[in-house]
């Protein structure tokens, strides 16, 4: 099995080579919790745009308020680098129709690695279109997702459309730990279910 860990310490580390330029980072944002320590980690090293596309969150509201909250994590998190956001309205049909057939499997299944595709295929098309170095996904800070099959649809969307991907593992040395820290530092409202309708069902 692949350590993405040490895969991210080795490309940061290439980065650092190069200080004069930092490299433009799309990173796909699932909720401002997990977003928290990935944007404290990698700030010294991207230029980064936060990219909130979620189209698996139930409801609309819920929806609402986890942008509302990234929006205000960027603003108060600005001392560490200017965070561009980049938003997309809330589309759940996107979501349903790549999860038909797949209401009743467990969470951590198919229907969540077709929701982790669906995420972060969105995330490199922008990536290409705006000519971003790298393209990237907070999700792997959760340890209720898996960061292997995270890892290995960024690998194939890389290929496709021929933009980096920054291979990680966020969750690992205490960055989950971190989220959980700074999440108390900036008060963030922090959601008991994954973002579906499924996973709130089964919460």
């Amino acid at each position: 099995m692949i350590n993405y860990q040490k895969v991210l310490k080795n490309t940061l580390s290439q980065i650092e080579i190069y200080p004069g330029r930092r490299p433009s980072l799309l990173l796909h944002c699932c909720c401002a919790p997990c977003s928290s320590y990935v944007f404290e980690y990698l700030a010294p090293y991207f230029n980064i745009t936060s990219f909130f596309y979620n189209p698996n969150i139930f409801s609309a509201a819920e929806y609402n308020l986890r942008l509302s909250e990234l929006r205000r994590l960027i603003g108060e998190m600005s001392s560490l680098q200017k965070i561009n956001l980049i938003e997309r309205n809330y589309d759940s049909d996107a979501f349903f129709k790549i999860s038909c057939g797949l209401e009743s499997a467990a969470e951590g299944s198919l229907r969540c690695f077709k929701c982790y595709r669906l995420r972060l295929l969105q995330t490199a098309e922008v990536a290409r279109e705006l000519n971003f170095d790298y393209f990237s996904t907070t999700l792997t800070i959760s340890p209720y997702k898996n960061a292997e099959k995270i890892n290995e649809i960024g690998r194939e969307l890389s290929s496709e459309f021929g933009v980096k991907y920054l291979f990680s593992d966020f969750k690992k040395n205490d960055g989950y730990k971190r989220s959980i820290e700074l999440s108390r530092k900036y008060n963030l409202y922090r959601q008991n279910y994954c973002g579906c309708e499924f996973s709130k069902k089964d919460n």
